[in-house]
């Protein structure tokens, strides 16, 4: 019998779990797998060896009362823990003096109005301004920090209307990911009386008297932090209907675990369907706006790649791709024609990566990578180098994006020694002029940068900033942070970060790593890290720890490592495989249950990045790595506070609450073992007060733990 290429075979995952009840019950897992082989019709049966104690399970349950108390017990013993810390206070204090100073965003044009966001130093939330024109004079258009008592409402303008009298407002509570959209006129500033509810990672795409958008059904009550979020769809709404009206326009009943947003060209002419299953890799789909018989037609399908486009001129589209091109190219295509032959290449692939491509005033901006700092070109639409954007230093600029009328553009550039200053550049003339300078109360000049190379365990050479005082010396007695992400093709790169100087200041180093699974190299060098691969990202960074061990910037005395959300997995995986390696360890929002973290919210879209526990080959490797699983009776693991919140609706807490009692179970020696749970915060701190509460705790719990005492 001939196989069906279709169903080569079929594999059915069952999952047996035998319960103990008291509090320290073990649940026990054998995994069976059954297949079905179509060649020769008939099952067959795998007994998979493993046997999985998962013990905490009942801590998934985040609203249950035996959890409620365990997160009180633990934030108690925390606490006390931190207040009986002799400097914790004037650290904060620090923080608060060093963070104290103004911080404003680059101007977005709408119309005659321009918007900017402006902190003057120590408000929970950044003001949203308006002003009419660039010489008028700023007016508050919105400000989250009147929203709630405890300054924890984000705000943020999601969507201008084509002729820029409406713009869609976006509001989350307590760092959720969960949104709600509102719809404010412009002029008058009056918010009108549409209010969407259950919207998450999308904007609005506006067209003619409403919006385009991507909303999910109303979880079960109870449930809104933790329910796997399925059944995306794409909606309209019409101005002044409620939300019950809003008009289905998409939606894929056949694939509940799948992304869905929509664009629409600045003309507008052409709207397109964005369909991904995960973090990387998608399916784009147009259609014309005028022709209400259209169907969405494909442009690119599969999910090996990433495309998008970035703007049509006339009937071609502008499409930035890394379709037969790791390191991303730009291409000119005809929609009617997609196919790969009939493309034309604007900017060919080259050997740094293109990390962005958008364009302003009939100019094409491209953005490369050079071993992770910036350098920017603006080229003609037909892909003809127009000039090189001369930046201030080696660091990070980002903008250059703008409508096809501007005349000007703003970008911002900062780096590790420069604090965020806003340039306006003229887009015919190529002039670049100071537009805000930021000034901080610290002297960047008194702080150095270097950027070395190391060689990780199967030789791969991998950078690493590092930053320290002036005059440190190399005498393997330095306190120093190490921190990295990882993973998800994102590109860590030089920013300034003022809460850092309470660690330089006190001879301290800050290092970061810019290990594979990110984007700094392109997509080789994020599939490097994903996958079966990812065990290369943990060598990596336990390499660079033995790099700055080796070269006497620190010793493993000296020495705490950092990261959050896939870097708290990153953190959580090195400090179970090498605890002697270092002191200290932050693992912040971490994904630590690497079997079962597909299950909650939005977890299934990282599959396409870590695998799934329900394939037998990812289980293996999953299972190799899981933070959760490699705790072993009897070692000495580092100092270690572990970071989550109440409303993190990305990365559950279980996981952090599940890793922190398996290591207070089985930690061997004095090394506490804390976990500091945020309330009304999220996936990152929802306010400038809790971020400095949480920093100070951190720097404390350090120093506390390496023996140093900081007096100021």
């Amino acid at each position: 019998m001939q196989k069906d290429p279709l169903k080569a075979e079929l594999q059915i995952l069952v999952e047996f779990s035998i319960r103990r009840n008291t509090r320290s019950q073990t649940l026990n897992i054998w995994i069976l797998l059954f297949t079905y082989d179509y060649a020769k019709p008939g099952w067959k049966v795998h007994f998979q060896p493993w046997k999985v104690e998962d013990p905490y399970r009942w801590m998934e349950d985040d609203t249950s009362e035996e959890v409620k108390e365990w997160v009180e017990a633990q934030n108690e013993v925390t606490f006390a823990y931190l207040e009986n810390i002799p400097y914790r206070d004037q650290i904060l204090k620090r923080l608060i003096e060093v963070y104290n100073y103004p911080k404003q965003s680059s101007p977005r044009r709408a119309g005659e109005y321009y918007f900017f966001n402006k902190n003057d130093g120590l408000q929970n939330q950044s003001v949203i301004y308006i002003q009419n024109g660039l010489d008028g004079v700023p007016e508050v258009f919105i400000d989250p920090n009147e929203l709630s008592p405890d300054g924890t409402v984000r705000v943020g303008l999601t969507g201008f209307s084509h002729d820029n009298r409406y713009v869609t407002v976006s509001r989350s509570e307590s760092g959720s990911d969960w949104q709600e959209l509102r719809v404010m006129e412009i002029a008058t500033k009056k918010e009108l009386d549409d209010h969407l509810k259950w919207l998450k990672f999308g904007g609005a795409a506006w067209y003619e008297n409403g919006f385009f958008y991507s909303g999910y059904d109303k979880p079960e009550e109870g449930r809104e932090l933790t329910e796997a979020n399925t059944f995306q769809k794409i909606l309209y709404h019409k101005l002044g209907d409620p939300q019950a009206k809003d008009t289905l326009i998409y939606e894929d009943p056949e694939h509940p675990l799948r992304y869905q947003n929509v664009i629409i060209t600045e003309d507008p002419k052409y709207m397109f369907l964005n369909i991904s299953e995960g973090t990387h890799g998608n399916e784009l789909y147009y259609k014309e706006l005028a022709n209400n018989d259209m169907d969405f037609e494909p442009l690119f399908q599969g999910f090996a790649f990433d495309s998008s486009v970035i703007d049509n001129i006339q009937d071609k589209l502008l499409v930035y791709t890394n379709t037969d091109a790791p390191n991303y190219q730009v291409i000119l295509m005809d929609p009617k024609k997609p196919d790969k032959e009939n493309w034309q290449i604007i900017i060919p692939e080259q050997q740094e990566v293109l990390n962005s491509a958008s364009t302003a005033g009939e100019s094409l901006f491209c953005t490369f990578l050079k071993d992770a700092t910036t350098h920017v070109f603006q080229y003609d639409l037909k892909g003809n180098l127009l000039k090189e954007i001369q930046l201030p230093a080696l660091g990070t600029a980002r903008g250059f994006n703008g409508k096809r009328e501007d005349k000007i553009l703003f970008y911002t550039f900062t780096s590790f020694t420069s604090p965020p200053m806003i340039y306006k550049y003229d887009i015919k003339s190529g002039n670049t002029e100071l537009f805000h300078k930021t000034e901080v109360p610290i002297i960047p000049e008194d702080y150095v940068v270097k950027q070395v190379f190391y060689a990780s365990k199967d030789g791969t050479r991998v950078p690493m900033f590092i930053v320290h005082k002036k005059g440190l010396k190399q005498n393997g007695k330095n306190p120093t942070y190490l921190y990295a992400y990882g993973g998800f093709n994102i590109s860590r790169l030089p920013s300034f970060d003022p809460t850092l100087i309470v660690l330089l200041e006190k001879g301290g180093i800050y290092a970061m790593l810019n290990i594979r699974g990110g984007g700094e190299y392109g997509e080789k060098w994020h599939r490097g890290g994903m996958l079966l691969n990812k065990q290369n990202v943990f060598d990596d960074f336990i390499a660079a720890a033995e790099s700055l061990i080796k070269e006497k910037y620190t010793s493993k005395e000296k020495l705490a490592i950092a990261g959050g959300s896939n870097g708290g997995l990153l953190v959580g995986a090195c400090m179970t495989q090498r605890p002697d390696l270092y002191r200290v360890a932050f693992p912040a929002v971490g994904v630590m249950d690497m079997l079962r973290y597909h299950k909650f919210t939005v977890g299934w879209g990282w599959v396409v990045e870590y695998g799934s526990s329900d394939k037998e080959e990812d289980f293996k490797n999953l299972y190799a790595y899981s933070p959760l699983h490699n705790i072993k009776d009897g070692v000495s693991y580092p100092a270690t506070l572990v970071t989550t919140a109440d409303h993190d609706d990305r990365v559950v807490p279980a996981h952090s609450f599940k890793f922190t009692a398996t290591l207070q179970e089985k930690q061997a020696g004095s090394n506490p073992v804390l976990i500091r749970i945020e309330t009304r915060s999220g996936h990152g701190s929802s306010s400038t007060t809790k971020r400095l509460e949480e920093i100070a705790d951190k720097f404390a719990f350090m120093f506390y733990n390496m023996g140093i005492n900081i007096e100021y």
